[in-house]
């Protein structure tokens, strides 16, 4: 009779389980936790998808795309040096900060290059209502433009999930329940554990040099400092690291690096092969070194094991 009621207490606790998720599975968080670089570049990506496909869309597909420019912390800016066609903008600005997962409430403004004038705009909820939004329609002039995007503040903060405070209370009624039964069982269990059944703690650091990082949590250990690096920084060194020695041309960089975004961009590397050289100028046994018209090597002497 005791076992039988004990076992009816832990169908309750996982009936009341699924009733608390059920009623509040749909609230989730609206945003990733992010740091603010890694935000940064998923924008900054998003931005140069956007103003490529606008060109392509107005049937140029040679004009120079250039770098995005960050206002302050919630704003930023895309030129497009000729003029474009202002009814794709929503989908495809919006499509693109699907593609990298940035699900931000945000303002637009398109902005006259010469005289920064305001001539069409839009909020990102009247889009998501209705799919269209206001000055569709309205003749646009031939000249320059800049496309401002702001961003809510306040929505680039991660916010608290009830989901995990409903999941945690559940939990604690099985636990509960399990200690009940546990208890008025006649037998107890044997309490004996071998060295085989002890945990395991599996190292995610990987060495390099005098140098390792840890691709898992982006953290590079050099010289007795610790860096924490991007998603970018951290994939690009990964992967030096399994072709050390070996020269790497850029489009295989590229490619195995940012292809996952969508859109790729030559001087990225450049750019990030820079980063990564400071971060490890004071281990003398590495070197990144640039191969002309190729690519780079990492080259990795053996000072530590002489």
């Amino acid at each position: 009779m005791e076992i039988m009621t004990g076992k009816l207490a832990i169908v309750a606790s996982f009936v009341v389980i699924s009733m608390l998720f059920g009623q509040f599975a749909w609230v989730t968080s609206t945003t990733d936790k992010i740091t603010p670089e890694r935000f940064e570049e998923k924008v900054n990506l998003a931005l140069r998808r956007t103003g490529h496909h606008l060109l392509l869309a107005s049937g140029d597909s040679t004009s120079r795309i250039p770098a995005v420019k960050k206002l302050n912390t919630d704003t930023y800016v895309i030129q497009l040096s000729k003029s474009f066609d202002y009814s794709r903008l929503p989908s495809i600005l919006q499509g693109s900060f699907d593609l990298h997962g940035i699900k931000n409430n945000y303002d637009v403004a398109v902005m006259d290059c010469k005289t920064n004038e305001l001539q069409l705009g839009y909020n990102f909820l009247d889009y998501s209502k209705t799919k269209e939004v206001a000055c569709i329609g309205r003749e646009q002039l031939l000249g320059c433009y800049d496309v401002k995007v702001t961003f809510s503040g306040s929505e680039n903060l991660p916010k608290s999930n009830p989901v995990w405070w409903t999941l945690g209370l559940g939990l604690a009624f099985i636990g509960v329940s399990y200690v009940v039964l546990s208890r008025r069982k006649a037998v107890p269990a044997p309490l004996i554990q071998t060295l085989d059944e002890q945990p395991i703690e599996k190292s995610t650091r990987l060495h390099f040099g005098e140098s390792s990082i840890d691709v898992e949590n982006q953290l590079l250990y050099s010289a007795n400092m610790q860096h924490n690096l991007t998603f970018r920084e951290a994939k690009l060194l990964h992967l030096f690291i399994k072709h050390q020695n070996q020269v790497l041309d850029r489009d295989f960089i590229l490619k195995s690096v940012w292809e996952d975004e969508g859109v790729t961009v030559g001087r990225s590397i450049d750019v990030f092969v820079s980063r990564l050289r400071k971060l490890l100028q004071e281990d003398a046994s590495l070197k990144i070194a640039a191969v002309h018209g190729v690519g780079y090597r990492l080259e990795v002497s053996s000072l530590g094991n002489s």
